[in-house]
């Protein structure tokens, strides 16, 4: 008997309740008098009621939400999937994936489709998911920034990453001159435009090109330490520069900018002459055996996220704010290894995606529908390339660098990638930059990064060729 007690007892507490809600059911029946109530009157309809129900459930705006991020995922992974087995990075599949899950490819050629899964009153919810995506890979940006390859590079570095971008700064503002009547939208000075277009010229993804430095075994390489530090160099000075930029299109005047630029400055010295130091005594009193407690990971999330909106609250755009926050990470006991561990697969994997599908669905090729636009698009590829490269390769020549080297610098700067993308989504937020332009800009930055690996071979197999020769003729 005491081997079917549990049983017996589990059955008659199911009867006796479940009897007991039906009783209480049919009471509430006779309560239902005089207030209208239709009810199906066959079968039918109750299936056609069922198919309602699940038509209302799916448009909720989470059930939508959670379809556009399984959506997005498998699209990115496929597209990254395909990219990595052709040589190119995935970031580059990702990028990809963004243009054909935006209007140009399935809006354009199922718009049934594009309009269930991206329908205009979700694209927030979508956008502001992108945006913590962003701040986290930022973050994690910050994090891969070693300060101490900086000043042991710093001279050659300096150089040519200064060069890498000046040049195609300098560049970007002279195409502003021809772009700006055409293609500026109407309340945008000048001024901003020529800025904002002459940094989205001479940016460099730090994070992509750390990863081809490691995929081809140049990280332990001299030439490696130096491009890695050269991107690093540029990456901060870029996006110092973006904050003046971003400051002053939100002021609108000098003084208004100067007292951003003022803020700015405390924050930064704050964040390095005290946040810093305590986040190490933090690091190095509670960080043991490996493993990081939640009471540490809570706390450095706080910081980041206070960071980010203090330098939103300043004027000069959260990603800004995640960036420092990176990069004042305590970078001893394995601490940042460590730490980006538990950040970078949901970041990279399940929010950044969603940046690029946003951005996807931003672009709109099917806006260039004139050989002219699409001229205008090659010498928009044109001067990114020649400015980048050129400044990149020509600084390194100078500074003693060989001529594949130096080549191998230009080809490895010019690679824009997400970071790009960040840049122009800032610019399009802000009313700089038109969908035109915009779309122009998302090409340069699609073909930027594509050709950075031919790139690389073909410089391998130009030297290796010319070597051969020698030989030969020797």
């Amino acid at each position: 008997m005491k081997r079917y007690k549990n049983s017996i007892f589990y059955l008659v507490m199911i009867g006796v309740f479940s009897g007991l809600m039906i009783w209480v059911v049919l009471l509430g029946k006779h309560l239902e008098k005089g207030r209208n109530i239709i009810i199906p009157a066959s079968l039918l309809s109750h299936w056609a009621e069922f198919l309602n129900g699940i038509s209302h459930n799916i448009q909720h705006p989470l059930a939508l939400l959670l379809i556009q991020v399984i959506c997005i995922i498998m699209v990115a992974r496929l597209f990254g999937w395909f990219c990595t087995k052709i040589g190119q990075p995935a970031v580059v599949g990702e990028m990809i994936a963004g243009i054909v899950l935006g209007p140009s490819l399935l809006g354009n050629y199922f718009p049934e489709i594009s309009a269930a899964l991206f329908p205009p009153h979700a694209l927030g919810n979508l956008q502001l998911l992108s945006q913590l995506g962003l701040i986290l890979f930022m973050y994690l940006v910050g994090m891969e920034l070693d300060l101490s390859v900086l000043k042991n590079k710093a001279n050659e570095a300096i150089v040519i990453s200064h060069a890498s971008i000046i040049l195609p700064f300098g560049l970007g503002m002279g195409l502003a001159y021809f772009l700006y009547a055409s293609f500026a939208p109407p309340h945008v000075q000048f001024f901003s435009f020529s800025l904002f277009l002459g940094i989205a010229m001479s940016i460099t993804a730090f994070p992509v090109l750390a990863r081809i430095v490691q995929e081809r075994n140049l990280q332990k390489t001299r030439l490696g330490a130096i491009v890695i530090t050269c991107a690093a160099a540029d990456d901060i000075t870029a996006w110092c520069l973006l904050a003046a930029v971003i400051a002053l299109v939100k002021a609108g005047s000098l003084v208004s900018v100067l007292y951003i630029i003022f803020l700015a400055v405390g924050y930064v010295f704050i964040m390095i002459r005290v946040v810093r130091p305590f986040l190490l005594q933090i690091a190095t009193r509670y960080t043991g055996n490996g493993t990081v407690g939640k009471p540490v990971v809570a706390l450095f999330f706080v910081v980041m996220i206070l960071s980010s909106c203090l330098t939103e609250i300043i004027g000069i755009h959260a990603l800004f704010g995640a960036f420092m926050a990176g990069v004042i990470m305590p970078d001893q006991l394995n601490f940042r290894a460590i730490f980006s561990e538990k950040v970078e697969d949901v970041a990279l994997i399940l929010l950044l995606p969603l940046f690029f599908v946003n951005t996807g669905l931003r672009t709109e090729i099917g806006l260039l529908n004139d050989p002219y636009l699409w001229q205008v698009t090659l010498l928009i590829i044109c001067v990114a390339v020649a400015g980048k490269f050129a400044g990149s390769t020509l600084a390194a020549r100078f500074v003693g660098q060989n001529w594949k080297d130096s080549l191998t610098i230009g080809a490895l700067m010019n690679t824009r990638g997400l970071m790009e993308l960040v840049i122009l989504n800032i610019g399009y937020d802000l009313g700089i930059l038109s969908p035109e332009i915009f779309a122009m800009m998302v090409i340069m930055a699609l073909m930027t990064t594509l050709m950075t690996g031919p790139a690389l071979d073909m410089i391998n197999w130009i030297f290796k060729s010319r070597r051969s020769w020698s030989s030969t003729e020797v």
